[in-house]
């Protein structure tokens, strides 16, 4: 069930307006099972319930697509952090499903901070994402002016359904525009890792990502 949020108390409603202290409301009530959470531009959406298998299937999918090309590119420092909480107080909230670091200064937690990513504290990722199981069209709208806004180098989502990655980078202008290779997994095609999402059709996630990591073996 997905659910955009006014106040504490869910209303049955779409991208009501709200304020910061709406969604630190939300955020800090732990009555509230949230899976999904977004704050931008005056709204605040809210996605509710536990993930699902073929969201949870793809995600990690994805997870193991990023182990395996840097298994492959030893030289490059990633760190994955799926689905951490990232806060540009008073502005920006949102919880990706994919969120990648590449190279230095890596976020790390420190015993006694908010379990979460702080633009006050830490820099931005260099790549996050999206599993649009049932948000598609939000994914592609709402979710991508937020992380344009912020200035996160690339944004992917991957539609569940059609077995598609739409990967965009972010240009000077401040927009994101369409690319067929990854900018920060570099040299990688987006067509590569449709084939790999295809596969899920007839196999297992594990056996997606091996057959993921036997194309970049063999083109390597």
């Amino acid at each position: 069930m997905t659910l955009a949020l006014e106040k504490p108390t869910p209303p049955q409603s779409s991208h009501k307006p709200a304020t910061w202290q709406d969604y630190l409301a939300i955020r800090d009530n732990p009555a509230l099972d949230w899976q999904r959470i977004s704050f931008y531009q005056g709204w605040l959406w809210v996605e509710m319930g536990k993930e699902g298998p073929n969201h949870a299937a793809f995600s990690d999918l994805m997870t193991m697509i990023f182990g395996f090309w840097v298994f492959l590119h030893p030289e490059v420092v990633l760190q994955s952090y799926g689905r951490c909480l990232i806060e540009c107080p008073d502005t920006h909230a949102c919880a990706p499903d994919l969120v990648l670091y590449k190279g230095d200064n890596i976020p790390k937690w420190q015993p006694g901070e908010p379990r979460r990513i702080s633009t006050e504290r830490h820099r931005l990722p260099d790549l996050v994402g999206e599993i649009a199981d049932t948000t598609l069209s939000l994914d592609l709208d709402e979710q991508k002016q937020l992380y344009a806004s912020l200035g996160i180098p690339e944004y992917w989502v991957i539609d569940v359904k059609g077995c598609r990655i739409f990967a965009f980078g972010l240009g000077e202008d401040g927009r994101y525009g369409v690319i067929a290779q990854s900018q920060i997994l570099t040299g990688l095609d987006i067509a590569l890792l449709e084939q790999t999402l295809e596969r899920l059709n007839q196999e297992t996630n594990t056996a997606a990502a091996n057959w993921f990591r036997q194309q970049l073996a063999n083109h390597g």
